[in-house]
């Protein structure tokens, strides 16, 4: 069984999506462990608290610096001992330590199909206010592991969704969720969980 550490900044809609594709049946042989949340306000520490899910906040705003606060994280995760670490829209970026620790055992979902749309400053609606700002016919989402760049690591999943004519940030990205978010995410959990999964030399393939 997979123990899993799934990481939340806001609402947690992929947080929902792993748990109900465990409760179907369409991801196997994992359990969502614990959530921690960077916001005491995020309305995912509630999905995972009405679950019986150890449920935690650590946020920046609690500590004299960022050291401290990374020092925290890691500490709280190696306590949890995770055997994944997934990072389902956590805003935060993750500590090279936490990576150390955590080697080709971090994975992010990242709304865009990398390597367009992605890197510093592209998170959130930010990164589908610019791809309706370039023009681009076709987006997605990419599920990718965790390495020291920011969104550089191993690709595991695409899935491209259209954009369409009229769409505004919001409406791109909520079908972006709907359409691939919600779906590559749990099959991606699903696919390590059942060892389908191996990364070599910064890339991963499955078997």
């Amino acid at each position: 069984m997979l123990r899993l550490l799934v990481c939340v900044s806001g609402g947690g809609t992929n947080l929902q999506a792993i748990l109900d594709a465990i409760d179907n049946g369409t991801l196997t042989n994992a359990k969502v462990e614990a959530v921690i949340s960077n916001n005491a306000n995020a309305y995912a520490l509630r999905r995972a608290g009405d679950r019986g899910i150890e449920a935690l906040c650590i946020s920046p705003k609690a500590y004299g610096n960022r050291e401290l606060f990374n020092r925290a994280l890691l500490e709280a995760a190696e306590k949890i001992a995770p055997d994944l670490i997934v990072l389902a829209g956590f805003l935060v970026a993750i500590p090279q330590e936490m990576i150390a620790a955590f080697p080709d055992r971090i994975i992010n979902i990242h709304p865009s199909l990398i390597p367009s749309f992605c890197g510093v400053g592209y998170y959130g609606l930010r990164v589908h206010e610019a791809v309706l700002a370039r023009g681009v016919k076709v987006t997605g989402a990419t599920v990718h592991f965790v390495d020291g760049g920011m969104d550089t690591g191993p690709i595991l999943l695409q899935k491209a969704v259209e954009v369409e004519p009229f769409d505004t940030p919001k409406s791109l990205q909520q079908r972006v969720m709907e359409q691939a978010e919600w779906q590559i995410l749990p099959l991606a959990i699903d696919l390590i969980a059942n060892g389908r999964v191996k990364v070599t030399e910064g890339k991963a393939a499955i078997v």
